[in-house]
């Protein structure tokens, strides 16, 4: 319950961002259009997350008959987890990852690239899928998606916002902007928050989903390991396709050739840690046997 709330505290702080951004950028009516802009995003984020991901990363829905072994474990792990079977789709890609997507359990789907099923063993991918099934469980594929896109909405004004400080000179009364300096440098602190709030967002659920994962398999070990075979890969294999914005949909970072400041708003913690919070819940588990 914590963490929910942690996460329900930090989206509302990412559409305080958006809205001063939008008064900043027109005053009163710059607040009217960013609280219309972040409704907005949200709603079609919402309703169609799942296709722009997919679609994004070219992922082609797996028939049962496809891949008989992997429908069989996502139906034992759902069974598990208490949700629907989720679709499955693969990713045409050799870097080994995977991510869930979808507004709800209802509508979930889980994804996994071609490299990941070459590199796993079967124990090791029932882990990355258990993990892949907490997100669902807990409900992660959502807010993560939400948080997506209002970050990239905070780019986006707070680059129009830098433009307008440059160019736009001095406008006051309702129109905002009275001071380009300063407006300048929130144009260009605006995205650096988005960024850590929604690294702070996505890491908080990845410990989370790595515990729900571990308790849906049964096998905390199976998951630590494959955190450590996806984490060496990636770093070999960056991904090709696809956006920085939905890095932390993945188990892993993919890897993005992104330099820059944005290599330093990592979305997910350390996979050492994580790897020691499994294998610390492996020896409550034999214990508790």
């Amino acid at each position: 319950m914590t963490s929910q709330l942690k996460t329900v505290l930090l989206l509302a702080l990412l559409s305080g961002i958006i809205i001063v951004l939008g008064g900043m950028l027109g005053g009163q009516s710059g607040v009217i259009f960013a609280f219309g802009l972040a409704l907005l995003m949200n709603l079609g984020s919402y309703w169609y997350s799942d296709k722009i991901v997919l679609s994004m990363y070219h992922a082609r829905e797996l028939a049962p008959e496809e891949a008989p072994q992997l429908h069989q474990i996502v139906a034992e792990l759902a069974r598990n987890a208490g949700i629907p079977k989720p679709r499955i789709c693969v990713v045409p890609e050799e870097t080994p990852n995977a991510f869930a997507t979808g507004r709800n359990p209802e509508n979930a789907v889980v994804a996994v690239t071609e490299g990941i099923l070459h590199l796993l063993s079967f124990e090791e991918l029932r882990g990355v899928l258990a993990h892949e099934m907490g997100h669902i469980a807990n409900r992660d594929i959502l807010i993560q998606t939400i948080a997506g896109v209002m970050a990239s909405a905070i780019v986006t004004l707070a680059n129009i916002f830098q433009f307008t400080a440059i160019f736009g000179g001095h406008r006051n009364d309702e129109g905002g902007s009275g001071n380009p300096f300063a407006a300048l440098i929130l144009a260009l602190l605006a995205p650096m928050a988005a960024g850590i709030i929604q690294m702070a967002i996505s890491r908080s659920r990845e410990f989370l989903a790595d515990e729900t994962g571990a308790q849906i398999s049964g096998q905390p070990l199976a998951l630590a390991s494959a955190l450590h075979k996806l984490a060496v890969q990636s770093g070999q294999i960056p991904m090709r396709s696809g956006n920085p914005s939905t890095e932390q949909m993945f188990i892993v970072t993919p890897m993005y050739a992104m330099g820059g400041m944005a290599s330093l708003f990592s979305t997910h913690p350390p996979i050492e840690e994580r790897i020691r919070r499994l294998q610390y819940m492996a020896t409550r588990f034999h214990q508790g046997h």
